[in-house]
């Protein structure tokens, strides 16, 4: 009897062709197809069992985190009132993750000031409203480079005329593909944070010590625009919770790459590419990358 996926006599593939090839004795094809019938009858018995549907857990609307680990007690009870105009434009794998900060920063902001755009490319025709923002004298976009001036040094009253600030959310490798591929993010003026503090997002790894979160780099630059260090407080206290509930429940503490490899941590295979040795290497010796 042949295979019953394959049948090697040039017949048709499958149980029928199996069931009815040549040389089968008569009472064992009658066989055959009463077990198929009792395969069948067990199929459609288990066809009509009710389908348990998975119940997801109730989520907060305003905190987007699930209702037992809410933290809209860490948010501040008003939005917080300022003047600029975040424009968050997000790598979509970002959606999917659930640990994310832009959900919190947004929920500590007033409506309109926060802006969330899911994508990885940005073109005029598809994102006008994106496109006037960056053409915008008053926008800022936010991403480090031999070309960015230093946000804390710009010679600019930002508490007179109301600006934007456009931040990449994604990983490392995301953000730069995302800059470097959308034209419309070179239009306007490109800037860095030269005095952020270390990162409090202890629970998950960033490349640097120097690199933060979102949500961090929402709140050092906001504090610096509206001139009111108040606020970085207000934005970074949520975040605290989320990493503090986080521990308390068996996460573990990440150290950047850069300290891993500094202090002999790195315990992941070399890479064998060029272009990431030096990398890592530039790591190791705190290099501007």
């Amino acid at each position: 009897m042949c295979d019953r996926g394959f049948c090697p006599s040039g017949g048709k593939s499958g149980p029928t062709a199996c069931l009815t090839a040549p040389g089968l004795p008569p009472q064992e094809e009658e066989e055959g197809e009463d077990d198929e019938d009792d395969e069948g009858g067990v199929f459609l018995d288990l066809s009509e069992l009710p389908v348990e549907e998975s119940e997801r857990r109730p989520t907060c609307i305003h905190c987007c985190r699930p209702e037992k680990v809410c933290l809209c007690p860490f948010l501040p009870t008003d939005p917080l009132e300022v003047s600029t105009s975040l424009y968050i434009v997000q790598h979509p794998a970002e959606e999917s993750r659930v640990l994310r900060t832009v959900p919190l920063l947004a929920a500590c902001l007033p409506k309109g000031k926060c802006n969330v755009l899911v994508g990885r490319r940005f073109s005029e025709e598809r994102h006008p409203e994106l496109a006037a923002v960056c053409r915008d004298r008053h926008t800022l976009i936010l991403y480090p480079g031999s070309d960015a001036e230093n946000l804390e040094e710009l010679d600019r009253d930002f508490t007179t005329t109301p600006h934007n600030v456009i931040i990449i959310d994604g990983t490392w490798s995301q953000a730069k593909d995302m800059f470097l591929r959308n034209t419309l993010f070179r239009l306007p003026k490109q800037v860095q944070l030269n005095s952020a503090p270390s990162s409090q997002y202890v629970i998950r790894t960033q490349p640097t010590n120097m690199c933060l979160s979102t949500l961090e780099c929402a709140a050092v630059t906001l504090s610096i625009m509206e001139r009111n260090q108040a606020i970085q407080e207000v934005l970074l206290r949520p975040l605290r919770a989320l990493c503090s509930f986080q521990l308390q429940h068996g996460a573990q503490v990440h150290h950047s790459k850069e300290h891993l490899l500094k202090n002999g941590l790195y315990d992941k295979p070399m890479p064998k590419n060029k272009r990431k040795i030096k990398r890592m290497q530039k790591l190791i010796t705190n290099q501007n990358i």
